[in-house]
């Protein structure tokens, strides 16, 4: 089970793109990968070279994203605009809600 979730602002913290900030457009759960990745919109692109063809009659370099494993990635509350751990509490509704350990604030709406 991952804590990030689709929508959610993370940074990458080791590699290449180390120090970027992103929204996650996909989650790629361990039944689909080998570990779980995100897709992050802006981050971790590479240029893929296309022969042209049918599809693609013009062929060139195209800008792909690529996922990026969970243990690269930090969440960032969107309350106090700071990446930091998170964690889980029960609500007076009885569902779990996840909340940041440097604010104390509740990072799902509810």
């Amino acid at each position: 089970m991952t804590r990030i979730k689709r929508g959610d602002t993370v940074l990458v913290i080791t590699g290449k793109d180390k120090g970027k900030k992103g929204k996650v457009a996909k989650v790629f759960n361990r039944k689909e990968v080998k570990k779980t990745s995100f897709l992050i919109e802006g981050v971790n692109i590479a240029k893929r070279h296309i022969k042209p063809s049918k599809g693609f009659p013009q062929g060139g370099i195209l800008e792909k994203e690529l996922p990026i494993y969970q243990s690269k990635v930090m969440l960032v509350c969107p309350i106090c605009n700071q990446p930091s751990r998170q964690g889980r509490r029960i609500m007076a509704t009885g569902k779990y809600a996840r909340f940041c350990k440097k604010c104390g604030e509740n990072i799902d709406k509810i």
